[in-house]
C-alpha cells in the first residue's frame, strides 16, 4: 500500500523515542529515592507528570489537526530532550519534578505517533499499522530497561543523560527523514476551523457522544488499572520481593519483548478473526486475573509467568481501543480525539503513582493488585453493556465503532 511507505520511518522515531523513555522509567523510584524521597512522594512525582500529559496532550493533538503532526512531533521530542537534561543535572528532588512536568506538558508523541498512522493507512490496516507501532513500543521497552540498568551502576544521572541524547539523535532523524501525514488542503481545511476548546470542556462533550464515549470510558478505567501496575511495579517489586534496580530493568525487558509479541504478530491476526468488541472484553477479564496474581507474587518465576498473559491482554485491548477510537470519528477529528484519549490515560496517571504508594505504605504491595483486579472486573461489565450487547447505540451517527464491530461479527 503506497501510504505505508513513512511507517518504517515512523517505527524507528518510536523505538527511539520508547528506548530514550525507557532507560530512565523503572530507575526513577531508585533515583528519587537518593534525594530522600518516600513512597508517597514518588507516587507524586508520577501524578506530577501525568497532570502535565493531562492539560497537554489534547492541545498537542488537536493542534496538529491543524497544523501538521511533524511540527508537534518535534516540538514533543525538543521538550522531552530538555526534560531528561534537567533530570539528569537534577540536585534536588524539586528538580526531578521540574523535568517531568516539562516533559509531560509537550511530550505527547505516542498520541500523535497513533494520528500519524491513521493518516496513513486505512480502516481495514489501521489495527495492523497501530499493532506495528506497538511492537516499536515494545522494542524500546526490550533494550531500553536492560541499559539503564547498566548505565545505573555508574550513577542514575547517566540513564538520564543517555536518554537526552536519545532525543536529540531521534530530533535529527524526525527532522530529514518523517514527512508530513497531513496534506496541504487538509491542513488548509482544518486552519480554517475554530479554536480547539479548553481541555476540560471538550473531554467532557466528547464523553457525552454515543459514538466515542463508551470507547474514552473505557480507556479511563483500563488506564487506572493498568497504570496501578505500571506505575508501581518497580516499588511492588522492592518491597514483595527484595528486587534492586538492575533486576527489575531486565524483568521490564523481559516485558518489552513479550509487546514486541503480541503487538507485532499476535494483535492483527486477532483482529482479523474475532471482533473487536470480544476482544476488549477478553482483554479486560485477562488482565483483571493476571493483576490478581500479580498482587501476591512472591518470587521472580511467578512474576515471569504472570507477566505473559498479562502483556497478551494489555497489548491487545490497548491497540484495539485507539483502533476504534479512530474508526468512531470523522478523519479531521483524529488527532485532537487520540489527544482526549492521551490526556484520560493522563487523568488515571494523576491517581495511579501517588494511590498505589498510599496503598503500598498503608496496607502493602498485595493492595495495588486487588484493587487493578477489581478496577478491571467492573470494565469487563460496562464493556458487556455498553459494547457488546447496546445495539440501539449502534445505529446512532456514521461513524459509530460499534456498527463496524457488529459487521465484523
Amino acid at each position: 500500500m503506497a501510504k505505508s511507505r513513512p511507517l518504517p520511518i515512523l517505527f524507528v522515531y518510536v523505538v527511539i523515542e520508547l528506548l530514550g523513555f525507557s532507560l530512565i522509567l523503572p530507575l526513577l523510584p531508585y533515583y528519587a529515592q537518593t534525594f530522600g524521597a518516600t513512597p508517597v512522594v514518588i507516587g507524586l512525582l508520577g501524578t506530577s507528570n501525568a497532570l502535565a500529559q493531562f492539560v497537554g496532550a489534547p492541545l498537542v493533538g488537536r493542534f496538529s489537526d491543524r497544523y501538521g503532526r511533524r511540527p508537534l512531533i518535534i516540538l514533543g521530542i525538543s521538550a522531552s530532550l530538555v526534560g531528561f537534561v534537567m533530570l539528569g543535572l537534577a540536585q534536588s528532588t524539586a528538580m526531578v519534578f521540574a523535568s517531568r512536568i516539562i516533559d509531560g506538558l509537550l511530550g505527547g508523541n505516542i498520541a500523535l505517533a497513533q494520528a500519524y498512522i491513521t493518516d496513513v493507512t486505512d480502516e481495514e490496516n489501521r489495527a495492523r499499522g497501530l499493532g506495528i507501532i506497538g511492537a516499536a513500543f515494545g522494542i524500546g521497552f526490550i533494550v531500553g530497561p536492560a541499559i539503564g540498568g547498566l548505565l545505573s551502576q555508574w550513577g542514575y544521572a547517566v540513564p538520564a543523560l543517555a536518554s537526552a541524547a536519545l532525543c536529540a539523535v531521534n530530533l535529527v532523524w524526525v527532522l530529514i527523514s518523517l514527512p508530513e501525514s497531513l496534506t496541504p488542503e487538509r491542513r488548509q481545511a482544518l486552519a480554517a476551523k475554530p479554536n480547539p476548546p479548553i481541555t476540560g470542556r471538550a473531554l467532557i462533550a466528547a464523553l457525552r457522544r454515543p459514538n466515542v464515549g463508551p470507547l474514552l470510558h473505557t480507556r479511563l478505567f483500563y488506564a487506572l488499572a493498568f497504570g496501578l501496575f505500571q506505575s508501581n511495579f518497580a516499588l511492588v517489586a522492592l518491597y514483595q520481593i527484595g528486587l534492586g534496580s538492575q533486576p527489575t530493568a531486565y524483568i521490564l525487558a523481559y516485558v518489552g519483548l513479550l509487546s514486541v509479541l503480541v503487538q507485532g504478530l499476535a494483535v492483527g491476526r486477532l483482529s482479523a478473526r474475532f471482533p473487536d468488541s470480544r476482544l476488549i472484553l477478553a482483554g479486560s477479564i485477562g488482565i483483571a486475573l493476571a493483576l490478581l496474581v500479580w498482587g501476591f507474587a512472591a518470587s521472580v518465576p511467578l512474576l515471569l509467568v504472570v507477566l505473559a498473559p498479562l502483556s497478551l491482554a494489555a497489548g491487545t485491548l490497548n491497540t484495539l481501543l485507539n483502533s476504534a477510537l479512530t474508526k468512531a470519528v470523522p478523519p479531521d477529528e483524529v488527532g485532537g480525539t487520540l489527544g482526549l484519549s492521551a490526556a484520560l490515560q493522563s487523568l488515571a496517571g494523576i491517581a495511579a503513582p501517588s494511590l498505589g504508594g498510599l496503598l503500598l505504605q498503608r496496607l502493602g504491595p498485595w493492595s495495588i493488585g486487588v484493587l487493578g483486579a477489581a478496577i478491571m472486573l467492573w470494565l469487563a461489565t460496562f464493556v458487556w453493556r455498553h459494547l457488546l450487547r447496546n445495539h440501539s447505540a449502534a445505529n446512532e451517527g456514521p461513524y459509530h465503532p460499534l456498527r463496524a464491530f457488529r459487521e465484523r461479527s
